[in-house]
């Protein structure tokens, strides 16, 4: 089997400690970390936001080492301006409107595009990339690999509350940002071809100027030889950024097994896994997902158990068994989301929702420094 690389990208928030409000002081963490981390942290379109990205991690004990490290260099340098980081899908009750828009030509150009729906689109997520062999491969993967985003998304379901408000979904980003075009589930590619003849007519017709404005859930990254998994909310802890990456590898690897054994795995179409998706974010892991095969609901946590049936074969020679089996413990501790309501409901504070999502967010940093920047290297 080729060594399917990882990357992993994480959107964080950045928190006023005393308020637990966002703040728009992203760029005194990016200044201070392009010194250490130059490529691997930037701003966002807003300014209370901030993302950080691994290198190309050739397994997934590499990949813990680069996210806990780039975790421990934002706490630290959040920490040296007052502020503190989270990780959530949306903030519990901060407004959108009083957040500051990023001063970049590429951000401006989006908001004259979007409007609101762009201003408004104030959420966090995981993005996983997965090194494929060839885009062809990679069309084929991706094609296969959309069945099972509503599992990896209900696992990672992180964003019960917005601007104050209890939504009744275990993830309310992904319907904010169901206002973008080009969002959600994609359609199914015959080739690359296929694909390239989609991309270059939106590109000539000004729908977009670059394919980088394709924000599936999953997508043929344009750039880099990658599958990248865009479904997920960021988890709070490292744990669980760690297992779904290892889930969202091991399924690329099974299905690229599949494929040079000349099997089929059987693809559903658009409609039919966005009804899956949309009961995941509803209900998380407390729904029912479709069994398209059986034609009948399934308990979602059972159709999980499936797909860790599915990947089994492949996690020992990938070395992420232990990364792999802590989706076990998530479903038994809940989602972020399930976490995020329970503290609601126990203390009817948001600011306490705030506080516990910080507190997670900095599970498993260890003693990262405060006071200086001589962090250890992954």
């Amino acid at each position: 089997m080729p060594q399917f690389t990882l990357g992993i990208e994480e959107e964080f928030q950045v928190i006023d400690p005393v308020t637990r409000e966002l703040r728009s002081h992203m760029q005194q963490i990016v200044e201070g970390g392009t010194i250490l981390l130059k490529e691997q942290i930037k701003a966002e379109m807003h300014q209370s936001m901030v993302e950080v990205g691994t290198n190309i991690c050739n397994n997934i004990d590499e990949a813990r080492r680069e996210v806990t490290f780039l975790r421990r260099v934002i706490a630290d340098l959040a920490d040296r301006s007052n502020l503190k980081i989270a990780a959530a899908g949306t903030h519990p009750f901060s407004l959108w409107q009083n957040q500051a828009i990023t001063d970049h030509p590429r951000y401006e150009a989006i908001v004259e595009e979007m409007q609101d729906a762009a201003r408004a689109n104030l959420i966090f997520g995981l993005h996983v990339h997965v090194g494929i062999p060839s885009r062809e491969e990679g069309l084929q993967i991706m094609n296969a690999a959309r069945y099972f985003l509503p599992h990896i998304f209900a696992l990672s379901t992180n964003s019960p509350f917005w601007e104050g408000r209890n939504t009744g979904f275990k993830s309310f980003r992904t319907k904010v940002f169901d206002k973008f075009p080009r969002t959600g589930i994609p359609d199914y590619f015959g080739s690359v071809a296929d694909l390239d003849s989609y991309i270059n007519l939106l590109v000539k017709t000004n729908c977009m100027d670059n394919a980088k404005k394709i924000w599936w859930d999953i997508r043929l990254h344009p750039y880099f030889q990658t599958v990248e998994f865009r479904v997920c909310d960021v988890p709070m802890r490292i744990d669980e950024t760690i297992a779904l990456a290892a889930v969202m590898q091991a399924i690329v690897a099974k299905v690229y097994k599949l494929m040079k054994a000349n099997l089929n795995f059987r693809l559903y179409s658009r409609a039919l896994i966005n009804e899956n998706k949309w009961r995941a974010c509803r209900y998380g892991l407390d729904g029912k997902l479709i069994d398209f095969g059986k034609q009948e609901e399934v308990d979602t946590r059972m159709l999980i158990h499936e797909l860790m049936e599915f990947i089994d074969d492949v996690v020992d020679e990938l070395g992420s068994r232990h990364e792999v089996n802590y989706i076990y413990k998530m479903m038994e501790n809940g989602t972020g989301a399930d976490r995020q309501l329970k503290v609601f409901r126990e203390t009817g504070s948001l600011q306490a929702v705030v506080d516990h999502i910080i507190a997670e967010t900095y599970q498993g940093l260890g003693a990262y420094q405060n006071s200086s920047l001589q962090l250890p290297k992954p």
